[in-house]
């Protein structure tokens, strides 16, 4: 397991130790979609929002 603090409410946000970079987890105080940004620290970002496909 690895902690790391959210970036929107500061709440400790904690995922599998075999989380990659860029894979998103969910803070579970405020309910937004986190992105791990790095593993050594633990680092979280926003979510970048998805975009449409638009069948591209």
């Amino acid at each position: 397991m690895a902690n790391a603090e959210c970036p929107i409410c500061s709440a400790e946000v904690a995922f599998e130790a075999d989380t990659e970079v860029g894979e998103i987890v969910e803070c579970e105080e405020c309910g937004a979609e986190l992105e791990v940004k790095s593993l050594e620290p633990p680092t979280l970002g926003e979510a970048p929002d998805e975009e449409e496909d638009w069948g591209e």
